[in-house]
């Protein structure tokens, strides 16, 4: 029976994947994140998590392994996670009372098949102040986060709206996971 392999060492994956009852093992991929300048971000993150499944694939080729990668976009500018606490907060006053979106790509690889795709939520965030963006940012949770907030953590404050599916914003679109990976469980049985 193959074993369920996550391409990503991302806590929140791990915790999406545990809450839906998976059994898995966080298998780290180890490849570059980088992408050209310019590209376009269902692409980016297509892409990168395509690699990271398919590092992981390459190793555990018995295995169903996923990977998954975020990236928030503000008028077509791409954020990723910020360098230093001033990159944070650089990222937090583009985001303070506009909207943006959050594309997270996933990847599942089973045997010969792979299947990618791309989920997109819009997020809109209340005006912050100075002083609450100078706060959170003293907190360690903006730093591994991609557009330097946590809708999981304190960074939920900030949030006034979101169209789209919830979970994608933590990282990991799971209702649409737990269906590709009931397909392929289904399929195989079939086969």
């Amino acid at each position: 029976m193959p074993m369920l392999l996550l391409a990503s060492t991302s806590p929140r994956r791990s915790e999406l994947l545990k809450m839906a009852g998976y059994e898995f093992n966080v298998t780290s991929s180890d490849v570059s994140e980088g992408y050209l300048r310019g590209t376009p971000p269902i692409q980016i993150v297509e892409q990168l998590a395509a690699r990271k499944a398919e590092a992981v694939a390459k190793l555990n080729p018995q295995d169903t392994v996923l990977g998954a990668d975020t990236v928030v976009v503000y008028k077509g500018r791409v954020l990723g996670k910020p360098k230093d606490p001033e990159d944070a907060k650089a990222m937090l006053r583009l985001l303070s009372g506009n909207v943006h979106q959050v594309y997270t790509g996933y990847c599942v690889i089973c045997g010969k098949e792979m299947i990618r795709g791309h989920e997109c939520t819009s997020v809109e965030f209340y005006p912050l102040s100075e002083a609450e963006i100078s706060a959170y940012c003293e907190t360690p949770e903006p730093m591994d986060k991609a557009g330097a907030y946590a809708i999981q953590g304190r960074g939920a404050l900030f949030i006034k709206r979101i169209d789209g599916d919830f979970y994608n914003v933590m990282g990991l679109p799971i209702g649409k996971i737990n269906r590709i990976l009931a397909g392929l469980k289904n399929s195989s049985k079939e086969s």
